[in-house]
């Protein structure tokens, strides 16, 4: 990473504290001596070598003005943790000094200025070493930089200026948002740096375009669109997502020294790796039709000659190890902003279809009609077992119509058909009504005025199982019985009376 970094002109570079996990936990801690003092010590090798400046940033819940005793605990071993990672690199006493671990406050605890007495006995008990490289910075939640300021300058504490955080949390009374008026300060701030010979260090990120309230513009954006006033021999750090694309980015913009060393990815393809190249399957030959021009199967036939030739002269160039991942002789490094897919190819994405379409498109005609035959035979079957009593009118289910063009039966006196065949098969055969049981399709013709209806004869089956006729009386419906108002003006009266 520090010869990538050295190759595009970046100097300045944050440790990830993860590098060694569990370092600085109470039970499963260790120290990082012996066992990696070699290999840090080749790394710090390499950064001197390279000019370059290595920090490091403990995390949230490192605090050491916190009320309670174990969290102080905590963040003092995870303090002597960075502090032995640092002094392992063995750097030369310049690059040493400003190889610093920078710290936020933390919280408030209800009391600002209990909390600064907390943090100022804490201090007192570090170790040399880690007051040594312990540097201060403003957050974006409690602690600005009018509240750190005195307290650095009182305990001999470099200070951090981050631009983001101060544009979140100052103090209005007695400063702006905003670069201008923090720019005044500057000369306090430095002062903290130089008096411990270290190299001056900042850090500047951006809100994301559509933050509005205090809490969404801690968000930082990932890449940011211009750079804060700093003097020259000051480290500024950029804190954004994108990490080395937003300093290329700003190299772009500005013309600052190596922008012309990196190049645009070119999407899906890598020359900086050894990677098996893996070309694409040849395809099977096309069948033509029968008249084809003389011409086109000439072209054809070179085409594939030369497709042959290509496969037998490719020969898979190999990368130095010292070379992998460093962008290739063009330095394509850089993409666009939004453009990552350009690193590969973006994950095809397949829905998931509803079942119930799935089904719908698997129909075929032969199917539908088929689907259609089944429910025309269940709406028979359903008709038969009404009639024969095995299930009650209310339970009956409606079937859809097996076939559009299928003819509805006439609203007078229902005749009884015979089977027919459907497709091979025979109908459901008419059920025969028993005695006990009401003739429910025995309905009245009401196409006729006046007179009631007539009585329908219908077969019945005695207790021999002989079959003989029987008039039964048909049901009928209160609309078809006609209503003279003149009786019911005569009944109308005499209850009056009756009531009088």
């Amino acid at each position: 990473m520090l010869r990538w970094n050295d190759r595009y002109n970046i100097k300045f570079m944050r440790l990830s504290s993860e590098m060694f996990p569990f370092a600085s936990h109470p039970e499963y801690g260790y120290k990082l001596a012996p066992f990696a003092s070699e290999v840090l010590a080749e790394v710090g090798k390499v950064a001197a070598e390279l000019g370059h400046r290595l920090t490091t940033h403990p995390g949230q819940f490192t605090q050491l003005g916190s009320p309670r005793k174990p969290v102080i605990e905590n963040a003092i071993r995870d303090l002597d943790y960075h502090a032995e990672l640092l002094s392992l690199l063995k750097l030369p006493p310049q690059e040493d000094r400003d190889a610093v671990m920078i710290l936020h406050l933390g919280g408030v605890f209800g009391d600002k200025a209990a909390t600064l007495d907390r943090f100022r006995e804490n201090y007192a008990k570090l170790p040399q070493g880690v007051k040594d490289r312990l540097v201060l910075e403003n957050d974006d939640m409690s602690w600005s930089v009018h509240d750190l300021l005195p307290l650095c300058e009182e305990l001999n504490i470099p200070m951090v200026l981050d631009f983001h955080h101060h544009n979140i949390i100052f103090d209005p009374e007695q400063i702006r948002e905003g670069t201008k008026d923090i720019m005044d300060l500057y000369p306090r701030i430095l002062a903290t740096w130089k008096r411990k010979n270290i190299r001056p260090k900042m850090h500047y990120s951006e809100p994301t375009p559509a933050a509005i309230t205090g809490s969404q513009r801690r968000k930082h954006s990932p890449r940011v669109a211009t750079l804060p006033p700093c003097p020259p021999d000051m480290d500024l750090m950029i804190e954004a997502k994108d990490k080395e694309q937003a300093v290329f980015e700003l190299m772009r913009v500005f013309k600052l020294p190596g922008y012309e060393t990196f190049n645009d990815i070119i999407p899906h393809v890598r020359k900086d790796d050894n990677k098996p190249i893996v070309r694409p399957k040849k395809k099977a030959p096309r069948k033509k039709a029968k008249k084809v021009k003389k011409d086109e199967d000439a072209l054809d036939a070179a085409e594939e000659l030369i497709e042959a030739e290509d496969e037998e002269d490719f020969i898979q160039e190999v990368i130095p190890e010292d070379d992998i991942g460093m962008g290739g002789p063009e330095g394509r490094v850089y993409w666009p902003p939004g453009m990552e897919d350009w690193l590969r190819p973006v994950k095809r994405i397949v829905k998931k279809k509803d079942p119930a379409e799935k089904e719908k498109e698997k129909l075929t005609p032969a199917k539908k009609r088929k689907a259609a035959e089944e429910a025309a035979a269940s709406a028979v079957k359903m008709e038969t077992e009404v009639h024969e009593g095995n299930v009650e009118e209310g339970d009956r289910v409606r079937a859809p119509p097996a076939n559009k063009k299928a003819k509805t039966a006439p609203t007078g006196g229902r005749k009884r058909a015979s089977p027919v065949k459907r497709n091979g098969k025979k109908s459901a055969p008419e059920p025969v009504l028993s005695e006990d049981e009401e003739v429910s399709d025995a309905l009245p013709n009401l196409s006729e005025e006046g007179g009631s209806p007539k009585p329908v004869k219908c077969k019945v089956v005695n207790g021999k199982g002989n079959a003989k006729a029987k008039a039964v009386p048909a049901r009928q419906s209160a609309r078809a019985k006609k209503i003279s108002y003149a009786d019911a003006e005569v009944d109308g009266e005499e209850e009056e009376e009756e009531e009088a």
